[in-house]
């Protein structure tokens, strides 16, 4: 698989490629500490020797119907980062039939002697035959156990006549960034090829699923190299080879590796059950910056920030509210906003666990059973867990102008319904009019926003007209009086952010930070 990137890095990349070949033609050659001249590293040929059995090649084909002359592409969802993989390794036969077929090659391995394989789901997804070519040549008709496409791991079962050589996963948490790995794999479909290399990089986020979480490696992997196995030096699998980025379809030295810690239990997930079945907390989350972790009294910026919970699910009218920060879930440490539904996902339903949130700038333990998170398209909008909501724009320095609007010049009570200006937005009464003319829903409750300055700090922060202020530092508001008042307060305090609870029309929640300096 190969990521496409844009034209610009691709320049780049050359250009460093250049650089680096015109330092080394100057840098004289340095002797490895310890290694005696006329020798190279160690070498990994023991331990290639004993794991070679146990790779596996995967072939697919898949009939296709034709809707023109120069037939159809596989069908690949529309964006997909393994799209490019694709293309250019199927290849259609036209019969005359109205259909053709296609064919693709991928890697694998043997995880259990009885012929349990693990591969990508990319490698066989859609596909009407899988086959797997042993080492030694010889070939078994595979049939799918079970597939997840948001992590791209599937489970394969063949049926030999004797034990295969089977190889055992490792813990990837133990791996360090410049800890060797080993790769083996099909690539270009050539058969077992050794690859070597080091751990470039732990949890990269490449937009490939909700779960992410790669190991990247610098050790070759290429087209082919797709759900074989990244080793560590003891032969244990700590990774499966999933993606690439490069600008030619070949490698660059940048590849990407489902880690076991992730697959291993989705793998025994897919053998037992057929399916993944993963917790579920039924919270919306949103980062925490810079400027909410002020806003909110968090020493730095951490946590995952709850900006609604799904009606119906695990927590609803339980120990986790809307503007919760989620710190701590079941033991392990919420850093940033992609680790929650990562560890969520991978506890198992029904179970028990403590959750540390910070809740009205104090820190507290609460217990929460998970329930089960379903994939059927019906549901998926609402019970995704969790939905990630952007706060907006990149703050940037408001002008003398937009400073200007901070507070109203006029005085006023609490339950005054006057319009007001502060921040760069104009503020009015929720009332029956303002409903229908921006279509913001009965449930809806709060502040009307009737007006947004362009280049205010509203703006900046992605504001919108239509939409309503809910809460301001954790207090209902319902009137514009209400709003500057409590601004006001926050000034005279010295606090430097207003964290404020904004609704859509719809009542999707979302957590904004204005700065009032």
């Amino acid at each position: 698989m190969a990521l496409t990137i844009r034209s610009s890095l691709k320049r780049s990349l050359v250009m460093l490629a250049t650089a680096s070949l015109l330092v080394g033609a100057v840098v004289p050659a340095v002797q490895a500490q310890g290694t005696p001249p006329g020798t190279g590293p160690a070498s990994v040929a023991d331990l290639a020797e004993g794991l070679l059995d146990a790779v596996v090649n995967i072939a697919t084909s898949q009939n296709v119907k034709e809707k023109d002359e120069s037939g159809p592409l596989p069908q690949i969802p529309e964006g997909s980062p393994f799209q490019e993989f694709f293309n250019d390794f199927f290849k259609g036969e036209n019969d005359g039939s109205g259909s053709h077929k296609v064919n693709s090659l991928g890697s694998g391995f043997v995880i259990d002697p009885a012929g349990f394989i693990v591969t990508n789901n990319h490698v066989i997804e859609g596909a009407d035959d899988i086959e797997v070519v042993f080492p030694n040549g010889s070939k078994l008709k595979a049939k799918l156990i079970g597939t997840d496409p948001k992590t791209d791991l599937s489970v394969l079962k063949v049926e030999p006549k004797a034990p295969l050589k089977a190889v055992k996963f490792g813990d990837s948490k133990v791996m360090r960034i410049g800890d060797w790995v080993m790769a083996i794999g099909n690539p270009f479909g050539l058969g077992g090829s050794v690859t070597v290399g080091i751990i470039s990089a732990r949890g990269r986020n490449i937009n490939a699923g909700p779960y992410d979480n790669f190991i990247q490696t610098d050790a070759a992997i290429n087209k082919g190299n797709s759900g074989g196995p990244l080793f560590n030096m003891k032969g244990e699998v700590i990774g499966i080879n999933t993606a690439i980025i490069s600008p030619s379809g070949g490698s660059i030295g940048i590849g990407f590796a489902v880690p076991t810690e992730l697959a291993e239990n989705i793998v025994k997930q897919l053998i037992e059950f057929g399916e993944t079945r993963r917790g579920w907390l039924g919270v919306r989350i949103q980062p925490v910056t810079d400027d909410i972790a002020e806003s909110l009294g968090l020493d730095r910026a951490r946590g995952a920030l709850v900006a609604g919970v799904v009606k119906g699910g695990p927590v609803e009218n339980g120990p986790i509210k809307t503007g919760d920060v989620i710190l701590t879930f079941d033991g392990k440490a919420v850093a940033e906003v992609r680790d929650l539904p990562r560890v969520v996902a991978e506890s198992p339903v029904g179970k028990a666990v403590d959750v540390v949130i910070l809740r009205d700038g104090k820190e507290q333990t609460v217990k929460v059973t998970l329930g089960r998170l379903e994939d059927s398209v019906d549901t998926a909008a609402a019970q995704t867990d969790p939905v990630i909501v952007p706060e907006g724009e990149e703050e940037t320095v408001p002008d003398a102008d937009n400073n200007e609007q901070a507070t109203p010049d006029t005085p006023q009570e609490d339950g005054d319904v006057t319009p007001a200006a502060t921040l760069g937005m104009t503020l009015g009464a929720l009332d029956a009019e303002g409903r229908k003319s921006f279509g913001i829903s009965e449930g809806v409750e709060g502040v009307l926003i009737t007006e947004v300055a362009d280049g205010s700090v509203a703006a900046q922060k992605g504001v919108k007209k239509g939409e309503v202020i809910v809460e301001v530092a954790q207090s209902f508001v319902d009137t514009p009086a209400a709003v500057t008042k409590k601004l006001g307060e926050l000034k005279s305090e010295g606090r430097r952010n207003a964290h404020l609870m904004i609704a859509g029309a719809t009542g999707d929640l979302r957590f904004v930070a204005l700065p009032l300096e």
